[in-house]
């Protein structure tokens, strides 16, 4: 069993992690007990819980245009954030997993692998790859590119014509528990079956209308579909969730 203390505690998908029971000793930290912008708060929260593992889950995320207007506040969050908690890390021999995102890739062919080039498809996930970034800087760390939608999907439409590896936060926490105690390091993408979004929330949820991304001026992925081989190869309880 691995004492493990979560960043984010109160974030939609630490509160998904916190619905499901885990053989390990599991801490969810708010930002007041924790605050990842202030590294003498992460060193306070470490010498306390004397963790295993840090999950890191806090992030400025939604919405988007938040990174467009206030970037300032993206790179405190989302990079320098990140680095702080990886050095506390780096100093303490924690095993440190990012939770990233499939829109570091450019969002055009698909089935795209971890060696395959980067270009982040807007500034949130600028942020993200500046937190990898970080994180590759150290060894004992795992960073998951993770395709996940919250459960009930939080729009009355979805995307016909856009195609992503789409799994609910709920499958995603179930891998993310399989791997807290793997010897998984490095870059692993994290999602299912390429569907298109419409297809993959229309399945559970019949209300749900088509749309296109015709309709919109901002850039939308085609297709930011993930391979996950490397994940369905290396770590063998994946396949028991999918």
């Amino acid at each position: 069993m691995s004492r493990v203390i979560v960043s984010g505690g109160n974030g939609r998908f630490s509160n998904v992690m916190k619905k499901f029971n885990s053989s390990h000793e599991i801490f969810f930290l708010s930002k007041e007990e924790m605050n990842i912008c202030d590294p003498n708060s992460i060193e306070k929260s470490i010498l306390m819980y004397n963790p295993d593992v840090f999950i890191h889950t806090a992030a400025l995320s939604r919405p988007m245009n938040l990174h467009d207007n206030f970037p300032e506040k993206s790179i405190e969050l989302n990079i320098i954030g990140t680095s702080n908690c990886v050095v506390s890390c780096i100093k303490h021999n924690i095993k440190f997993i990012y939770i990233s995102t499939d829109f570091v890739y450019p969002g055009e062919t698909g089935n795209y692998k971890e060696t395959d080039g980067v270009l982040p498809f807007n500034k949130y996930a600028w942020s993200k790859l500046g937190g990898e970034c970080a994180c590759m800087l150290y060894d004992n760390s795992l960073v998951l590119r993770m395709s996940m939608i919250e459960n009930p999907f939080p729009h009355k439409k979805a995307f016909s014509d856009s195609f992503r590896s789409n799994i609910w936060h709920e499958e995603a926490v179930e891998i993310l528990y399989s791997l807290i105690e793997s010897d998984a390091k490095g870059i692993y993408n994290v999602g299912g079956e390429k569907k298109s979004v419409y297809d993959f929330v229309s399945a559970d949820l019949n209300s749900i209308e088509k749309d296109t991304i015709k309709n919109y001026s901002e850039k939308i992925p085609k297709d930011i579909s993930l391979n996950i081989d490397k994940l369905g190869k290396n770590i063998k309880v994946f396949n028991e969730h999918m």
